[in-house]
């Protein structure tokens, strides 16, 4: 279902949506590259850091907050209930849980200069420098591309069953 719900509500270049799946690789992979000695199962907590969003979609946080209803614990608990699925801690380590965070806004900082139109400035005041991956990553991550969900679901899939 991941690969079938659009990051930053569709508004991506692309002939595609940019999808959650492609998104959680990213993050995963700067997690890793960011972390050499993680193990798999921190690695697999990166890969599953937006899983709710099976559920939910990818709202964006202003909305989240307008919601009126406490929605990161609901988001929280959904992510507590995936760890337990897939044999990881409820909670996670606050260091592993800091990284996962950090990587997620190096993602969304190329995310948005590369794929949503955010001008280098604006990025860096909402997302932070993208600062402490390997020059060849942040190469790599200038050039993303949305793919079309069938293949988002594969890359998903395998990187899942190669960590899981």
């Amino acid at each position: 279902g991941l690969a079938r719900v659009a990051r930053w509500n569709g508004q991506t270049l692309g002939s595609q949506a940019f999808s959650v799946a492609q998104h959680v690789l990213v993050v995963e992979e700067i997690a890793a590259d960011r972390n050499s000695d993680w193990s798999p199962a921190w690695r697999l907590a990166a890969l599953l850091h937006d899983a709710p969003e099976y559920v939910v979609g990818d709202l964006i946080s202003p909305f989240k907050t307008a919601i009126g209803i406490d929605y990161k614990a609901f988001e929280n608990r959904l992510l507590e209930a995936v760890h337990r699925r897939f044999a990881l801690p409820p909670q996670l380590p606050a260091d592993v849980t800091e990284e996962i965070k950090t990587a997620d806004r190096i993602a969304a900082y190329y995310e948005a200069t590369v794929l949503a139109g955010f001008a280098v400035d604006e990025a860096l005041l909402y997302f932070g420098s993208p600062d402490g991956i390997s020059e060849q990553l942040g190469n790599r991550l200038t050039r993303l591309e949305p793919v079309p969900a069938a293949a988002a679901q594969v890359a998903f899939l395998e990187r899942f069953s190669a960590l899981a």
